[in-house]
């Protein structure tokens, strides 16, 4: 394309394009198993926009591809045209008609950012795919999305009143249904493209032989989910009954091949009943399972959901996921999730015995545990983690998204799985179940090597046969994901010819040029060409951190399936990705930089060279997030360590970088004049200087050095009482930040433990290295990891615990540490005993070696931010918990992700604003709504710096609540 017209078009927009390379790297895949690199990527900001892109895609003949999420599994999202993005600018819910239940909404709209908005409303939009924290209902209507609450609640279809979009020839018009005089009306005015597809259609739904044939052909009427080719039997459907004609039935599921949606009017629905409770029968094999599933839904749940073995393993694995599985008896080989939603409880309970009660006397699963309250929310979010989770399977060998969308009548599901676990064997294939057993549609995912030709050739073969298979049920090949690149071919045998024909008909009639997201649903290319991963795409890389349980650096960047967990808003709680919450673009998610670094990493020859990755790597704030919050726990604080670490032993670094890797040193060296220290960090003339020499903003403030360490009180302070019998021996970790900057916060855990009756020791260890790691300095941190390790191994193999009041420092033992270390026993057993205060002080607690006596009865509330690496290798449990020891103390946690400091992160001038923008989102808003009338704990040295920039208050860390509550004996 020639570079001139891109610079034409960007100038009649609005909004942005961009035609860079790593802006076409980006948006070349999506959650699918495709790749194809597009022209530029477009963010609108209106349909204005909407309409100069498609008058420039007339007139140079370039396809426009719209996308929102990405989270397509077929391919919808991505091609060789211009890619529309509408989430970045359209995102705006325009208009609530709470009397008659409706909204506007643009097409970029997040659907739990939505419910958000409507719930003090009552109401709620009502379709909840599994992407629903980062699904926009934009992308739900393309491709008619539903999820698990479907058996309930039906599909986006259902809820669609009128839609505004831009015709293929540029042309704005609103759909809605219309009477047979509105019809008419309609096919009688002026000759526009509106009037040709008014005609067109209305001569549809009037033929008889076409709506035989659909009749014939389609998917049967009693399947829910059935989006294969365009929804003509919907059209008919509502015609038939209802006397109307709603194109809008068409538009849903037509995934932007037919016009380009700016605005959507939904219908809403109450809030669900808030009685609910969830009856997990557990069953020893899948089709037991199914069989249940047939009983269940005869008491009309909310939700009927299997969850098969394979994905029960994965979520052992899975950081966040271990935490949810506490429902689980035994080793079942499948559990069905019954979700029962009533205004009774009586009724609700009631229900749930009874269905329980059916199960036994039919001899079918043997354990059935109910859930309620929090539980449920925990259920959800294990079986929704499937997904991704699958995608986590070490190797080259990934459950594939070939056969995952398929929909039989819910009676007929155990023979067709079945046959599906058949075919599978029949081709040497281990097939993963999981899903929406009530509505009939179960995700199979076949574990297949797609760099391989043999793979490519069971990937195709597969299909075929499962193609052949549902058409025998009267199925629908597509249920919720669409037909795309993945499923378009077969629609001639899945519908029959006639049928393919007019199809083709209607996108002919609608976009005559083919601009409209080409080659999906109608002549759609092989379903085996552009596959992202190529045979070539081999691991070569030596690396100082230990990638062997991913098979490899790249394999790890590989491991994204695309899921976009990464894009959901600050709104939908968790920490990751701090950065693209902030700033929504693609490259500051962690799918993103994995996608550059897989791109760049399988198709350059000195990819730790490049700039392009240390670039889009720069604004990660190596959160961690992402180990445990990205479902395939492609951990990108790891990827980024390494990377920096591999492209500085060629390049020279920064002295910002160099200056805050060396921080212990610098801590060293000027801790003994630190009254002269503060005084030139600190003065208005002097500090200024300072920072602009080392690149930090002037607006923050600087850690002051004390000239006493910690270290050094417990040596001249600390008496070691005797090893009595029943005196717990501790070790306590004197980390660099607290021992340089706040050594009060250590001296009072080591006087609370003492007070409390254990005995604390320590020995002169190195620093945690934290330091080094955030900037790639592994060989320093190599170095610093070794020798920490022989030290406290001494302890560890004694089961003495290891403690440490900092986050960011001791939790490195139970993370980089065994990714750095040449003897793997030492540092698992290490990592083992490392506890943070938080932690030793709640299981002490727990296991009742705390007297709450010793604290005072007075009462307080706290409210509490966890550091991120709590949030991910911890739990904020713990902090309530160890808050809540004090009888008459309450503590409340802080709803946020990350704060925004990050360590070094927030001090450089260039990601300052970034940093405010993170900690604006949700922390320091919820702190300035409490800290009058509540003590505010911050347990991690970065976020109580953050904290004291933007707000100008002292926080505390909770071993200093707990010290402060203490009673002196």
């Amino acid at each position: 394309m020639d570079e001139q017209r891109l610079h034409d078009l960007a100038a009649l927009l609005e909004g942005t394009l961009h035609w860079d390379r790593v802006s076409k790297a980006l948006f070349a895949t999506d959650a699918s198993v495709y790749r194809e690199v597009p022209l530029a990527v477009c963010f609108p900001k209106g349909a204005g926009d909407i309409q100069a892109l498609i008058r420039f895609a007339n007139q140079h003949h370039i396809p426009l591809i719209p996308r929102a999420g990405g989270t397509s599994l077929a391919g919808q999202a991505i091609g060789r045209g211009i890619v529309v993005d509408v989430s970045k600018h359209m995102t705006h819910i325009e208009a609530v008609d709470p009397q008659a239940r409706t909204v506007w909404v643009q097409p970029g709209v997040i659907r739990d950012v939505l419910n958000q908005h409507l719930k003090p409303y009552g109401l709620f939009f009502a379709p909840e795919t599994s992407t629903a924290n980062r699904a926009t209902i934009g992308g739900m209507v393309g491709n008619n999305s539903c999820g698990s609450n479907s058996i309930r609640y039906g599909t986006t279809s259902d809820y669609v009143l009128a839609l505004k979009g831009v015709l293929s020839d540029g042309s704005a018009v609103v759909f809605q249904p219309l009477t047979p005089e509105e019809l008419d009306r309609k096919t009688r005015q002026e000759k526009t493209l509106e009037r040709e597809i008014y005609r067109h259609l209305k001569e549809i739904v009037h033929d008889p032989e076409i709506r035989k044939e659909v009749a014939k052909e389609y998917p049967h009427p009693s399947i829910p989910r059935r989006n294969t080719g365009y929804a003509i039997d919907r059209v008919i459907a509502a015609f038939e009954t209802k006397n109307t004609l709603d194109v809008n039935q068409l538009l849903a599921g037509s995934e932007g091949t037919l016009a380009f949606t700016t605005a959507i009017k939904l219908r809403l629905v109450p809030l669900p009943p808030e009685h609910k409770l969830v009856v997990c029968g557990h069953f020893d094999s899948v089709y037991e399972a199914l069989s249940a599933n047939t009983i269940a839904v005869e008491y009309h749940p909310s939700a009927s959901e299997l969850i098969d073995a394979h994905i029960l393993d994965c979520t052992e694995k899975n950081l966040i996921q271990r935490r949810n599985r506490s429902f689980i008896l035994g080793k079942p080989r499948a559990v069905l999730a019954v979700e029962i939603c009533e205004t009774s409880p009586e009724v609700m309970r009631q229900k749930a015995q009874k269905l329980i009660a059916q199960w036994q006397s039919e001899k079918l699963g043997y354990g059935f545990p109910i859930l309620q309250g929090a539980d449920i929310a925990k259920l959800w979010s294990l079986r929704k983690a499937g997904l991704g989770l699958l995608a986590n399977t070490p190797g080259d060998e990934k459950p594939v998204t070939v056969i995952e969308d398929t929909a039989v009548g819910v009676a007929d599901l155990p023979e067709y799985i079945r046959e599906i676990d058949a075919l599978s064997n029949r081709l040497g294939l281990k097939c993963i179940h999981y899903a929406h057993a009530g509505s009939g549609e179960i995700h199979s995912r076949p574990m297949i090597n797609l760099k391989t030709q043999s793979g490519k050739a069971l990937f195709r073969e597969i299909a075929h046969e499962t193609a052949q298979i549902v058409k025998r049920y009267r199925g629908s090949l597509s249920g919720e994901h669409g037909d795309g690149r993945l499923r378009g071919s077969f629609i001639p045998f899945m519908l029959g010819e006639k049928n393919y024909r007019l199809l083709l008909s209607i996108k002919s009639v609608w976009d005559p040029k083919e601009i409209l997201n080409p080659h999906k649903i109608t002549k759609v290319k092989a379903m085996d060409g552009d596959l992202r991963f190529s045979e070539h795409q081999t691991e070569a890389f030596d690396t100082t951190l230990d990638f062997s349980s991913t098979g490899g650096f790249v394999r790890m960047a590989e491991q994204c399936n695309g899921a976009g967990d990464c894009r959901k808003t600050h709104v939908s709680g968790g920490v990751m990705c701090p950065s693209y919450m902030a700033t929504r673009d693609e490259k500051d998610s962690t799918r993103g930089r994995a996608n550059l670094l897989r791109e760049i990493f399988t198709r350059e020859n000195a990819p730790f060279e490049s700039q392009e990755v240390k670039d889009i790597l720069e604004l990660c704030l190596s959160c961690k997030g992402c180990k445990s919050e990205c479902n395939s726990n492609v951990d990108m604080s790891k990827l980024k360590s390494e990377f920096l670490y591999q492209y500085h032993r060629k390049k020279s670094r920064r002295w910002i970088d160099v200056l805050m890797g060396n921080f212990t040193l610098q801590a060293r060296l000027f801790h003994r004049v630190s009254p002269l220290y503060n005084f030139i960090m600190s003065h208005r003339y002097t500090s200024p200087w300072v920072k602009y020499a080392l690149g930090i903003h002037t607006k923050r403030s600087l850690p002051k050095l004390h000239s006493k360490t910690a270290h050094h009180w417990y040596k001249t302070h600390y008496t070691l009482p005797q090893k009595n019998v029943g005196v717990k021996t501790v070790f306590f970790f004197f980390d660099e930040f607290t021992n340089y900057n706040e050594p009060s916060i250590a001296i009072k855990s080591i006087r609370l433990l003492s007070e409390l009756g254990y005995r604390v020791i320590t020995e002169r260890h190195s620093e945690s290295g934290r330091s080094f790691l955030s900037k790639g300095m592994l060989d320093q941190a190599k170095r610093v990891a070794r020798k920490n390790i022989r030290i406290l191994y001494k302890y560890a193999r004694q089961n003495i615990p290891i403690i440490g009041v900092e986050p960011s420092a001791i939790l490195s033992f139970r993370d980089e540490y065994i990714d750095l270390s040449e003897d793997k026993e030492q540092a698992k057993k290490v990592a083992e005993n490392t506890l943070t205060t938080e932690e030793f002080f709640s299981k002490e607690w727990e296991l009742g070696n705390i007297d709450r006596n010793r604290f005072t009865k007075d009462s307080k509330e706290i409210w509490f931010h966890a550091h991120c690496y709590q949030k991910v290798l911890s739990s904020q449990e713990h902090h309530k918990k160890m808050l809540s020891i004090p009888q008459n103390y309450k503590a409340h946690m802080i709803p946020s992700g990350c704060c925004g400091m990050a360590g070094s992160f927030g001090y450089e001038k260039s990601k300052y604003d970034l940093s405010m923008k993170i900690a604006r989102m949700s922390l320091i808003p919820t702190i300035e709504k409490v800290c009058e009338s509540a003590t505010i704990c911050t347990s991690g040295t970065s976020c109580r710096h953050q904290v004291y920039d933007c707000l100008g208050i002292t926080t505390q860390h909770p071993v200093e609540v707990l010290w402060d509550a203490l009673i002196p004996k």
